[in-house]
């Protein structure tokens, strides 16, 4: 995969002043962007979220799923630690895509979970590709990461493609009763690490 930087900038939040670095996929056409807070650089681990885009919860509020939710509290942790990084892939939908992923929840009104919505659309469950992400580690300079995530399937991906994760850092929010059965399939047939104790600002 060849991924090429583009151009950054400053990137003001709620949570402090990242500094945004755009990458384009060459092979894609994606557009992926690293949100960089402090200067995490060196041997040590950084923490660090990888977030698949997700235009419902992100930016529409959505609380079907938990992913608006990860993506302020991972912001939040990484400014609290004074430095870190963010990737944001555009795969939306696990890499089905905006409209399919529509079409997965028509599905989901319908009684299916959001496994069965994927595979009853032709898809597999899980289709996103992380092999961008070292890449776009080691132009910032970053070797290794603490990851905040609840997926170990998303631990092994990364290491699979080169990423030195040095610990997994659980990210429990946003559970409400919208989602409560979105989260259950995740545990249950994605292997999502989750415990009912650790949901924070549960609703």
């Amino acid at each position: 995969m060849t991924v090429e930087y583009v151009a950054s900038s400053k990137l003001p939040t709620p949570w402090g002043v990242f500094q945004m670095v755009g990458f384009e996929d060459l092979e894609t056409g994606k557009e992926h962007v690293a949100l960089v807070y402090g200067e995490p650089s060196g041997d040590a681990p950084v923490l660090a979220r990888v977030h698949s885009e997700c235009l419902t919860g992100d930016s529409l509020f959505s609380l079907r799923c938990d992913c608006g939710f990860q993506l302020q509290e991972a912001l939040k942790r990484i400014s609290e630690a004074g430095e870190g990084v963010l990737l944001y892939l555009r795969q939306e939908g696990r890499g089905i895509g905006l409209l399919n992923k529509i079409k997965a929840y028509h599905l989901q009104d319908g009684g299916a979970d959001t496994v069965e919505a994927n595979e009853q659309l032709g898809f597999e469950a899980d289709m996103r590709d992380y092999t961008m992400c070292q890449p776009m580690l080691d132009h910032i300079g970053i070797k290794q990461v603490r990851l905040m995530t609840n997926n170990p399937r998303k631990v092994k991906a990364l290491e699979k493609y080169g990423v030195t994760v040095a610990e997994r850092v659980p990210l429990q929010v946003g559970k409400n009763r919208h989602n409560e059965e979105y989260l259950a399939t995740k545990m249950g047939k994605l292997g999502h690490m989750m415990t009912e104790h650790h949901f924070k600002d549960d609703e």
